[in-house]
């Protein structure tokens, strides 16, 4: 199966402990399908949230497709995710009692399907962010220090 990656979520990892992931499928138009691959999507602000027992991802920009006239959706509706009941169920057990987020990670087409990486995570505090962004600038500094001592 090939995976082609249409657009991550830079803020992901730096505003929430990601402790799992589901892959899921999401329900789309022909326009959107069309804006999407031409990599027309921003899920920068994106999230996921529960509405009558299922699953909807909000704020996910798909531009309008050039040629799409009156065929073209609204960039930022809501849009249905497709899981198994027990995996709604799951995760309404986990937002409801421990306070996590469902969060977009990336999407990407699976062989000719759009699918979402939906990460379950709980927010950083302040202090965490930069505990990670310390951690990262050693780590640059110290493969810095690797790439220019020279060995003789």
């Amino acid at each position: 199966m090939k995976m082609k990656l249409i657009a991550k979520n830079p803020t992901a990892y730096h505003n929430y402990f990601i402790e799992d992931k589901l892959e899921v499928g999401i329900v789309l138009s022909g326009t959107e399908i069309k804006s999407i691959r031409a990599g027309k999507v921003n899920l920068k602000d994106s999230y996921a949230s529960i509405k009558k027992g299922e699953i909807y991802i909000i704020g996910m920009h798909i531009s309008p497709y050039e040629h799409g006239n009156i065929f073209n959706k609204d960039p930022l509706r809501d849009r249905k995710l497709l899981l198994h009941r027990r995996e709604i169920n799951k995760l309404i057990g986990l937002i409801k009692q421990k306070g996590y987020s469902l969060i977009p990670i990336s999407l990407y087409f699976k062989d000719s399907i759009v699918k979402l990486e939906l990460g379950v995570g709980k927010g950083k505090k302040l202090y965490d962010k930069r505990q990670d962004l310390a951690k990262k600038d050693a780590n640059r500094q110290i493969q810095a220090s690797f790439k220019n001592k020279q060995y003789i």
